[in-house]
């Protein structure tokens, strides 16, 4: 019988619908049950594309003597961290503190009140490697609550008395310019793997938001370190196991330095911010490695991600048949029965398939460290490969709708839709942002919700990535399509971060303060796997100042990018989004008006408006260039642009400087590469 996660609408919970385990999901009943039986709380955190969550899963909920001792000794609440990143937020920082290490699945101990006196992550069922057995522990917390509760209590107390005071609201000070961006360059370059790309030792994550940060500054500053280490690292990511060579997109990381193993999960957030970040680097170099990784990838989520109701789902899972990356891996044999004997010998040449293995159990990941001399050929080998592939038992999609990381996939399809004068990416982006303002923003078009499935909302409100990562994403899809309603949504979403998030001492906390109350109110600038809530809302505001002449969201962002004049130099891995933001921020940004007399001139073309002008405009390197095509009284930006005659006009300014205005395509590409604009 189905235990209460079969009521969820997170794909994470109904995996564990039918464990013997009495599972709760998080909120007040859960706390009240554990009162009222006067248990302790065992919590477990995960998402569906975990794994090691899924190996617990299976060794410790999915057994009937664990579920016992669970049922009988704690109230058990399980929490898809994809739902809940703010509670996953407080009690990863309680699991670090008290262990040193954190990950997934998160298991921590609480009392009544939700503090936290015990954690860990994966426990095994008997006791391995100085690990204790998960039943040990228990056992061990269970007498504990029973004859010691007032120092489990105690613990409690002061483990949550210590994460509030480090978590004390401070400001930050300083004002980030042209300097923080140069020694953060610095920064990075002692810390760059020169030989085989990427930063620091493995296991190596993709360091997508300092890579847009080293290509705008290779475009602002002619720096060319910063162009070296964007490129090398960009070229060793696409090359090698990373990336799915047959079906595009990237696995979430990789566990070696050299890129050929990958973690298998394929994230959405991860390949939104790539497919960005390479669509950037094609628009600064035109490397064609830029462009099929781009292309290719678009095509995996179209493919792949892409739900029924027009959005794109969370996640794929690591797993498949019960192993990590059997659906990606091969053996020669595998690969000489689908090409035969003449072209399998040269794919498993090609694509590094040996004998020995690169993975696991003789199994290798595939890698394309080189273009093949026979282009046509590897097409038609990669063709055959991915369609014996197909019928191969598939990874567990994980098909919610989160709306940040969907603001992200908005945000890079628009650009790329953009640079690469591809309308159907665009139309690609609508549809999301149509199902997000359907189902998320909801009728009362105040309160944005977090998740969807199958189009029914979740119960979880929206955090500050949510607003400001979708408000980012309707301000590039505003630039591509010119609909004046995207870019009055993103005034909104911004407008409830400034009312709802805002810390008081110059930055933002994660929830909002009309939020659930939990143990302390989480408040992080750093980014992580994606960019924080924080670093996003000052580059959606400053984008947003830039496109409408609103000062206070301009000054906003300024103010919240001091943390990145502390952090910056000394850490710019934490902080790539605010750097990124920055060199926006000392480049302008670049204003360019694409003004028509009526909107019939524009040159609409299925979805990207602006016409030549338009795409020229789009292919600018300047960093956080905003455009704006329409009518003259169509937005602030485009206010007072009267063009002469019918022919559309170009009119770009910095601030309060202005060129003169054109109709000249080569004068406009001039006029907006990075260092171009005179006044």
């Amino acid at each position: 019988m189905p235990n209460r996660l079969a009521a969820s609408t997170s794909p994470y919970l109904l995996q564990h619908q039918h464990n013997p385990v009495d599972w709760w999901e998080w909120g007040p009943e859960a706390l009240a049950a554990a009162r009222e039986r006067d248990l302790p709380i065992f919590l477990s955190i995960g998402y569906s594309a975990c794994h090691w969550c899924h190996v617990m899963a299976h060794e410790s909920f999915e057994d009937e003597a664990t579920a016992q001792m669970l049922n009988a000794g704690f109230i058990a609440i399980k929490v898809d961290r994809e739902e809940r990143p703010d509670v996953d937020s407080i009690y990863m920082e309680a699991t670090v503190a008290l262990t040193g290490q954190g990950g997934w699945p998160m298991s921590v101990w609480l009392d009544h009140d939700a503090r936290p006196f015990y954690a860990g992550t994966y426990f095994p069922p008997r006791p391995v490697h100085g690990m204790p057995a998960f039943q040990q522990v228990l056992q061990a917390l269970s007498e504990a609550w029973q004859q010691r509760r007032t120092d489990i209590t105690s613990a409690a107390s002061r483990i949550t008395q210590a994460l509030a005071d480090r978590a004390e609201v401070t400001a930050f000070q300083g004002i980030a310019d042209e300097q923080t961006l140069q020694l953060a360059v610095q920064a990075c370059q002692r810390d760059f793997d020169a030989q085989r790309g990427g930063f620091g030792t493995a296991p190596k994550f993709p360091p997508s938001m300092v890579l847009e940060f080293l290509l705008r500054e290779a475009a602002r500053a002619d720096d060319a370190q910063a162009l070296h280490m964007a490129e090398v690292t960009l070229t060793a990511m696409a090359r090698g196991g990373m990336y799915d060579q047959l079906g595009g997109g990237f696995a979430r990381y990789s566990v070696d330095a050299d890129w050929v193993v990958p973690h298998f999960e394929k994230m959405l957030y991860d390949n939104a911010l790539l497919i960005r970040v390479y669509a950037h680097w094609w628009r600064l170099t035109g490397d064609p490695l830029a462009e099929r990784v781009v292309r290719d990838s678009i095509e995996f989520l179209e493919r792949e991600m892409l739900t029924a109701q027009g959005a794109f789902a969370a996640a794929l899972d690591a797993d498949s048949e019960g192993g990590e990356g059997l659906f990606y891996a091969w053996t020669p044999e595998q690969v000489d029965r689908v090409l035969g004997p003449t072209d399998g010998p040269w794919a498993c040449s090609l694509l590094e398939v040996t004998e020995h293995g690169t993975f696991e159990h003789g199994l290798s990941v595939l890698q394309l460290r080189a273009d093949p001399t026979e282009w046509s050929r590897w097409q038609q080998v990669r063709e055959r490969m991915l369609a014996v592939r197909a019928e191969r038992p598939r990874p567990a999609r994980d098909d919610k709708v989160v709306a940040a990381w969907n603001g992200l996939v908005i945000a890079a399809l628009a650009d790329a839709g953009g640079i690469f004068n591809e309308p159907h990416w665009v139309r690609l982006a609508e549809s999301a942002a149509t199902l997000l303002w359907r189902v998320h923003w909801g009728a009362d078009g105040s309160v944005l919700a977090r998740c969807s499935r199958d189009g029914v909302v979740g119960a979880s409100g929206g955090v500050l990535e949510d607003y400001a990562d979708l408000a980012e994403g309707l301000l590039a899809l505003f630039q591509a399509t010119g609909d004046v309603g995207l870019l009055t949504w993103a005034g909104e979403l911004l407008d409830a971060v400034r009312e709802r998030f805002t810390d008081q001492a110059g930055g933002f906390f994660d929830t909002p303060q009309d939020g659930e109350v939990l143990i302390r109110r989480p408040r992080d600038p750093a980014d992580g796997a994606e960019p924080s809530g924080w670093l996003a809302t000052s580059q959606a505001s400053l984008t947003y100042a830039a496109l409408t002449g609103d000062l206070e969201y301009r000054l906003l962002a300024e103010r919240a990018l001091a943390v990145v004049a502390e952090l910056g130099p000394r850490a710019p891995r934490a902080v790539g989004t605010g750097l990124a933001a920055v060199s926006a921020l000392v480049s302008g940004p670049l204003q360019v008006a694409v003004a028509v007399p009526d909107a019939a001139g524009v040159g609409s073309t299925g979805g990207l408006v602006g016409g030549e002008l338009g795409r020229i405009a789009r292919l600018g390197t300047s960093p956080g260039l905003v455009l704006a095509c329409g009518r003259p009284d169509a937005m602030p930006l485009l206010a007072g642009r009267q063009p002469e005659g019918r022919a559309p006009m170009a009119f770009v300014c910095r601030g309060f400087v202005c060129d003169l205005p054109t109709r000249d395509p080569v004068i406009l590409a001039n006029q907006v590469s990075a260092r171009a604009i005179t006044g």
